[in-house]
């Protein structure tokens, strides 16, 4: 695969089915023109491409001796112009700064922070809007398991993203 020098965006990968739900809200309530990427989990936003060796190996090392995470969804977060659902995930975000330790000097100040993992089906439209799609879902809404399979890396390409690799959790 060819080397970009772009920011490389760290995701946790969803299961089939969840990704399958997640990413039918998002093509659902977002606004067409700014939904250029697929539902995802965000862990680092802007990781540099000079140590994609670096991040690849820290990865693949923790990611095959450690089992599937296990997850919640928790309820949904009122984005002001959106809306996403809270993942409650308490190994995964373990891993997540264990990763940022491993990368502390390399992380973007808002990668300093400790994440509030969500899934963001709706953004940048009117407050209004967002506070409708936030009741009409909260009516709706039970906590429940959500399958977390894996690690995946990928390109900012000034908006879209490339793939970068995905590699599940392996251990028992």
């Amino acid at each position: 695969m060819e080397r970009l020098n772009k920011p490389i965006i760290m995701t946790a990968q969803m299961g089939r089915a969840e990704f399958a739900w997640a990413d039918s809200l998002r093509r659902s309530y977002f606004p067409p023109e700014r939904n250029i990427v697929s539902a995802h989990i965000t862990l680092f936003h802007h990781l540099p491409p000079q140590a994609l060796d670096e991040i690849r190996s820290a990865v693949a090392a923790l990611t095959s001796s450690l089992p599937k995470p296990e997850a919640r969804l928790a309820g949904l977060i009122h984005l002001g112009r959106g809306v996403a659902y809270q993942l409650h995930a308490p190994d995964l975000l373990a891993l997540r700064m264990e990763l940022a330790d491993l990368f502390a000097g390399l992380l973007v100040a808002q990668d300093q922070q400790i994440p509030r993992l969500h899934i963001t089906v709706q953004n940048k439209v009117v407050p209004r809007e967002a506070q409708r799609l936030f009741d009409e879902l909260s009516v709706e809404f039970e906590s429940r398991p959500f399958a977390i399979h894996g690690i995946g890396l990928h390109y900012y390409v000034d908006g879209p993203w490339q793939d970068i690799g995905t590699w599940p959790f392996r251990g028992s």
